[in-house]
C-alpha cells in the first residue's frame, strides 16, 4: 500500500486559542481510518484544513506527493479530497438525482458554448451523468427516491445522498463529518456495511469523524484519538478500546473495564 496523504505538524491557531496542535498522520491507499474525540477536541478544524476550507498557521499537508496546503478547497475538490459536513448541504429543491448529477460536474467534460447550442457532445455526456449518478443512488440504496425532491427525503437517505453526490465526483481520499449522525441505530448499521462495500469498489481511502464508537469500531482500521486539540493515542480499534488516556478524556477517570 502505498502513502496517499501526508500531515506533518499541521497546527490551527484562532485569535490565540491554539485548535489543532501539532496533527501528523499518514494515510495509506484504501483504509479506512477514524478521528475520534469529545467536543472541541478539533477534529472538525482537522477536516477544514485538509479541505481547503482553512489555512493552517503551520504544518503542511501533502496529497500524493504534492503540497496542498494552501491551494483552495475547489482546486482540492478537483485533485480527489471530497467532503461531507456535519449539516447536510444539499440543494433540496431539487431531484435526488439533480443533486448527484451536479457533483459529477466538478470534472467537466464539455464546454459551455456546447451546452448553449444544444451540441450533441453535451447531450451524449448528460445522458452519461444521469447514469452513473443513478448507480451511485443504487450503491447508496436510496434509488427509489431518485426523483423525489432532496428535502423530503428521509434524513437517513438525506445523509446516504450526500455521499452519493460526493462518489459522483470520483473521489480518491474521502473525509465524512458524522456520516452516522441524526441515524438510528439499524440506519447507522446499515452505513457502516455501505461505507465498506464503497471503499472496496471505488478503492477509496476514507477518513470519518464520529461520535458513535459502534461505527468507529465497525469501520476503522486504524485511529487518532484526540482531546484539547492534539492526538492522545493512535492505532488500531482494540488498542484505542484499551488506552486509559483514551477512557479517562471519554469518561472522565481511567478504566479498563469499558
Amino acid at each position: 500500500m502505498s502513502e496517499l496523504l501526508e500531515v506533518n505538524q499541521l497546527t490551527m491557531n484562532f485569535k490565540g486559542l491554539q485548535a489543532v496542535n501539532s496533527f501528523s498522520a499518514a494515510l495509506t491507499e484504501n483504509r479506512i481510518y477514524g478521528l475520534i474525540g469529545t467536543n472541541g477536541a478539533g477534529k472538525t478544524t482537522i477536516i477544514n484544513m485538509l479541505s481547503g476550507v482553512l489555512k493552517p498557521s503551520s504544518g503542511t499537508i501533502l496529497f500524493r506527493g504534492e503540497d496542498i496546503t494552501c491551494h483552495r478547497p475547489d482546486k482540492i475538490a478537483r485533485a480527489g479530497i471530497l467532503r461531507t459536513y456535519q449539516n447536510l448541504r444539499l440543494f433540496k429543491n431539487i431531484t435526488a438525482i439533480q443533486n448527484v448529477m451536479i457533483g459529477a460536474q466538478i470534472h467537466p467534460s464539455y464546454h459551455n458554448y456546447e451546452a448553449i447550442f444544444g451540441f450533441p457532445r453535451f447531450f451524449r455526456e448528460e445522458k452519461r451523468l444521469q447514469e452513473n449518478s443513478m448507480k451511485m443512488l443504487k450503491i447508496m440504496g436510496i434509488e427509489r427516491f431518485a426523483e423525489e425532491q432532496a428535502g423530503a427525503l428521509p434524513y437517513g437517505a438525506q445523509r446516504r445522498l450526500e455521499i452519493a453526490r460526493i462518489l459522483a465526483a470520483n473521489p480518491k481520499l474521502l473525509l465524512l463529518d458524522e456520516p452516522a449522525a441524526g441515524m438510528n441505530p439499524q440506519e447507522s448499521a446499515e452505513l457502516v456495511q455501505i461505507i465498506k462495500q464503497i471503499r472496496e469498489e471505488f478503492g477509496l481511502t476514507i477518513l470519518l469523524i464520529e461520535h458513535d464508537m459502534k461505527v468507529v469500531m465497525g469501520l476503522c482500521e486504524y485511529i487518532y484519538a484526540m482531546a484539547a486539540g492534539c492526538v492522545i493515542a493512535e492505532g488500531d480499534p482494540k488498542r484505542i478500546r484499551q488506552d486509559s488516556r483514551v477512557i479517562e478524556a471519554y469518561l472522565g477517570r481511567a478504566r479498563k473495564d469499558v
